[in-house]
């Protein structure tokens, strides 16, 4: 189980691929077809494998036995206290391909098999307090602080379960494959009438007959039908109770003794729902984080860092993307990409300009405001504020348009601070390029 950020799989070229086979691949069942849904947002909260192990066991999602270990003690007794055959060991990151990772200590994989307690509690102490390197990781690795102490399970065949909430319909979705285990988008490519949907209308509900379909098309037989429906039912309850955006669950799998269990999952949630789920958005680990990523988050500002040299504060999320463009435009590279909101205050400009001015590649900041809600005079009064209380060596470049535009130049200029000033986007783009030159 693995829950975090889908932002490596493209889960939209699914939909798209599957989309445009749907009408030569349908399946017999009437109201699963190939998938087609739209492309999900991206705001998401990243949670550990143990975290989300924990969620789908409180929501009655049948998952393996397992305990959290921060150190190798800890671990071999845990591995006695689960009192199962066999043990898998996986070292708690958000990064993927764990397996074929690295440790600084020269322990290779980060994940292991074992029926020894004392061999689990050496292999720990290889991995905790020591960086992990994947192929998903910084060069430098992440550092391990746990690992997940887990029962091992066999599995005689594997699907693939997701709910998904899907825009076009106005609800979830679910979307379903018995072929699982592997990249559901190599399914989508080779295989699309092998990817079906099942849309559940909001207000009534996952219904018996469609869980009985799509347990159908996934194959299973017998008492583990009715398992497999009941575990889509617990999995759309969770789905519903933690404000997910996805829930995916591959594989989703039956063991030879006929249990239906969800082996690995990855549930991505909406940060608008932190407010009604703050147990859940308090727990959130940063250490894996960009830190200034996690602070401009603290003060409700939009930042992604990036490898330029010339640092971008702009209001609007399309207006950012388009100064970054230009200032590529004009053969300079941005910094960040930082959208104030338009509720911004004088505070969150400061806040700005802190995480901004903090980043040591950063050798000129390009303001970027066009006033439509924003009322320039409290950007102008937030940059002058800000260029006095963080002692701003950088060149500054200030384009300001729209609402009171006219009292925020005056400010500007009242301030005698050194700020260039530009009248238009293309002229402050070229501004902040001739500055680092």
């Amino acid at each position: 189980t693995h829950t975090h950020a889908r932002t490596r799989t493209n889960m939209a070229a699914v939909f798209a691929v599957a989309s445009a086979c749907a009408r030569r691949a349908v399946p017999a069942t009437r109201s699963l077809a190939a998938i087609s849904v739209a492309p999900q947002q991206r705001r998401f909260l990243n949670l550990h494998e143990y975290q989300s192990k924990g969620l789908m066991q409180e929501h009655g999602v049948n998952v393996q036995k397992f305990k959290v270990a921060s150190t190798a003690e800890e671990a071999e007794q845990f591995s006695k206290d689960l009192d199962v055959h066999e043990i898998v060991l996986k070292a708690q990151v958000h990064a993927g391909g764990r397996g074929k990772g690295t440790f600084s200590s020269g322990l290779k994989s980060g994940v292991h098999l074992s029926t020894d307690p004392a061999e689990v509690g050496r292999l720990a102490s290889e991995m905790l307090g020591y960086s992990l390197v994947t192929k998903q990781t910084p060069p430098d690795g992440v550092n391990v602080s746990k690992v997940m102490v887990a029962q091992a399970l066999d599995i005689a065949r594997e699907t693939y379960f997701a709910i998904l909430l899907d825009r076009d319909s106005g609800g979830p979705v679910i979307v379903a494959s018995p072929e699982g285990g592997v990249d559901i988008e190599e399914v989508a490519e080779s295989s699309p009438e092998l990817i079906f949907k099942e849309y559940i209308d909001i207000f009534e509900g996952l219904q018996p007959e469609q869980t009985d379909r799509v347990a159908t098309a996934l194959g299973f037989e017998g008492a583990k039908h009715a398992q497999a429906q009941e575990q889509m039912k617990a999995l759309y309850e969770l789905f519903l109770a933690v404000d997910a955006t996805q829930v995916e669950i591959n594989p989703f799998a039956e063991t030879p003794d006929g249990q239906v269990v969800c082996f690995d999952a990855k549930i991505n949630f909406d940060d608008n729902a932190a407010f009604r789920q703050k147990e859940l958005f308090s727990d959130i680990d940063h250490s894996e984080d960009d830190p200034r990523e996690v602070e401009a988050a603290k003060h409700d500002l939009n930042y992604i860092g990036m490898d330029g040299n010339i640092a971008c504060l702009v209001n609007g999320a399309g207006l950012a993307m388009a100064t970054m463009d230009i200032i590529k435009l004009h053969g300079g590279e941005p910094a960040n990409f930082l959208d104030v909101g338009g509720g911004v205050t004088e505070a969150m400009v400061t806040s700005a300009f802190d995480i901004v001015s903090s980043d040591e590649r950063a050798k000129a900041i390009l303001v970027n405001v066009f006033g439509g809600i924003v009322n320039c005079a409290t950007i102008a009064n937030g940059v002058v504020a800000a260029c006095k209380n963080v002692d701003l060596k950088l060149p500054l470049i200030l384009r300001l348009e729209g609402t009171n535009v006219e009292a925020a130049k005056e400010i500007v200029a009242e301030s005698n601070l050194p700020i260039i000033m530009a009248d238009d986007l293309d002229e402050a783009a070229k501004k902040a390029v001739a500055a680092i030159q």
